[in-house]
């Protein structure tokens, strides 16, 4: 399943100031398989570059998970799924990537590992911290860093991250082929390495998991 926990500003006066306002938490428990399609995790999903920008970390504070923002993500994803592509790929206000519509990306090139950081205004998520956790314990390079749009059409391998998308891998950006156009062997690595981890079945990575 997947569990979406919710803090929010309760009833109250209306109004942006909403001080003293009681704040409400919800916890929802929804039936999950592939958030981004049946076989997503093995044979990867088609993407796209939204016209669409990130917001930037001046606007609010990006690296908070806030529910406002995900209008940036709606507006995105809807336009990918619109033009036949599962999901969307967003670039900062400098034109650098920033993330996917609710994942993290890494881009594998000649073995190498590269994220990019917060100064790309991404939400530098919990799996993402996980994946670049997994790859140093494989001797994966990891750097973090700005990327360019280009960076992607030339990637060996690409591949987004977290908790709903979990690990899966990129097979095409706007009709350009990454890599072999099929799940690539450092994401498949690290693929495997994550789901030991969270399935519980890599003793060394307990103290991530909580029993529900």
């Amino acid at each position: 399943c997947y569990l979406r926990p919710l803090a929010f500003l309760g009833h109250g006066p209306l109004g942006v100031y909403a001080k003293g306002v009681p704040t409400e938490v919800i916890v929802a428990a929804y039936p999950w398989g592939a958030y981004l399609g049946e076989g997503s995790l093995e044979k990867g999903i088609r993407t796209t570059i939204s016209s669409w920008v990130r917001l930037h970390h001046a606007s609010f504070p990006t690296t908070a998970k806030g529910s406002g923002q995900y209008l940036n993500s709606t507006l995105a994803v809807r336009e990918a799924r619109e033009k036949g592509f599962e999901e969307a790929i967003l670039l900062d206000r400098n034109g650098n990537v920033a993330e996917g519509s609710g994942e993290n990306l890494f881009l594998v090139k000649r073995g190498r590992l590269v994220t990019p950081g917060i100064d790309s205004s991404i939400l530098p998520g919990i799996t993402r911290d996980s994946v670049i956790t997994l790859a140093k314990e494989l001797g994966i390079d990891v750097s973090v860093r700005n990327v360019t749009r280009g960076e992607l059409y030339a990637a060996d391998e690409l591949f987004f991250t977290g908790t709903a998308a979990e690990v899966t891998p990129i097979r095409e950006v706007d009709g350009y082929v990454v890599g072999a156009g099929t799940r690539g062997p450092v994401t498949e690595r690290l693929q495997a390495a994550f789901f030991r981890a969270v399935r519980g079945e890599d003793p060394s990575k307990a103290h991530w998991l909580a029993a529900v």
